[in-house]
């Protein structure tokens, strides 16, 4: 730089070391510190949580002596320890149908995992590895207090990179995700910290560190738009796999689609909602065979509470309804009428 040229203020001073001082840039930095101390923070207490997931898989299996059969197919995940004796939240499509998954710690020690349980309907799962030395539980918060902006860190191994972690905000709450069984994962947590494949089954955390999402699907075309299911869902659906290793839902056996209901039906019988399920199939010897529901019959409630659509009589079949007579209302081409149906527990498929 020439020497005669010099950068002179307003004030005819000249700014320290070259940098230009505002009054505001003193606040700034503050506010920027304060941002990398609260990541740094949260990221520094949950990594000893986080694991490596990589799991050995076949496209197909013989029943010949219980072999499997088919190519080999690898794929690698994340998770993190929420008890001190070594159980593991992940996603369920990172280990279902796995004949084969390894863990790996922060501190690089590989350890054999068991899956405990798995429930694509939620995209969660729970394994377990023999060891209490190199296990750190993860803190895991709550979700339902969660607001919109709010600062959460994301961690996990993308490609393989371990222990990644992305900032972001709560981007949006309470939205709803399809799950790859076709079913709706509810008050899903949409955040703009950067997932990539590799992320799934990590944690999703506050600024204090503690876990209110477990990260479970990003849109790939888009960018900033990706989601974890809360952890006051992940709660209840990991209490039911400790204790059976499932998920027990109700099951009365059709399959359905949504359908628009004729506006003179809905004015005649008073019906709050404008669509319902259209029966298309009736299983053999299932609760609702056995209750005499036809195919083409259309259920608008069950048990007092509206049916619009088949999310609805997904999220109303539940553990408590299992083995207990329920009502559903359906409409037989213009007449209504009032079913007694026993529902059982879903069959594993």
């Amino acid at each position: 730089m020439n020497p005669a040229l010099k950068l002179v203020l307003g004030d005819g001073t000249e700014p320290q070391s070259g940098r230009f001082q505002s009054p505001e840039y003193g606040s700034d930095v503050a506010l920027l510190d304060a941002y990398s101390e609260a990541v740094i923070r949260a990221a520094e207490k949950v990594n000893p949580s986080v694991v490596n997931i990589e799991v050995i898989g076949r496209t197909g299996k013989t029943r010949q002596h219980s072999r499997p059969a088919g190519r080999e197919v690898r794929g690698t995940g994340s998770g993190f320890f929420f008890t001190p004796d070594g159980f593991i939240i992940t996603n369920s499509h990172v280990v279902h149908g796995a004949v084969a998954i390894e863990v790996t710690n922060v501190d690089g020690h590989s350890f054999d995992a068991h899956l405990i349980g798995d429930d694509p309907n939620t995209d969660l799962a729970v394994l377990r590895i023999n060891a209490r030395n190199n296990v750190v539980p993860a803190t895991l918060g709550v979700s339902r207090s969660l607001r919109v902006g709010q600062l959460v860190v994301a961690i996990g191994n993308p490609y393989g990179f371990q222990t990644t972690v992305t900032a972001g905000v709560v981007s949006a709450l309470g939205r709803s995700l399809r799950s790859r069984s076709g079913r709706l994962i509810e008050d899903v947590i949409q955040t703009d910290a950067a997932l990539n494949p590799g992320n799934s089954g990590g944690p999703l955390v506050t600024a204090n560190g503690d876990v209110i999402g477990v990260n479970t699907a990003i849109i790939m075309p888009a960018q900033g738009i990706c989601f974890a299911t809360a952890i006051d869902t992940a709660k209840l659906v990991v209490g039911q796999l400790l204790r059976h290793g499932r998920v027990r839902r109700g099951w009365v056996g059709i399959s359905g689609a949504n359908t628009v209901l004729p506006r003179r039906l809905v004015r005649w019988h008073d019906l709050p909602l404008e669509s319902g399920v259209m029966v298309a199939s009736v299983e053999p010897s299932s609760p609702a065979q056995r209750a005499r529901l036809h195919e083409g019959d259309v259920i608008v409630a069950y048990d007092d509470e509206s049916v619009g659509g088949i999310d609805d009589l997904h999220r109303l079949l539940t553990e408590e309804h299992v083995g207990k007579k329920t009502q559903f209302v359906i409409l037989r081409r213009t007449e209504k009428h009032t079913l007694s149906i026993t529902p059982e527990e879903a069959p594993r498929r």
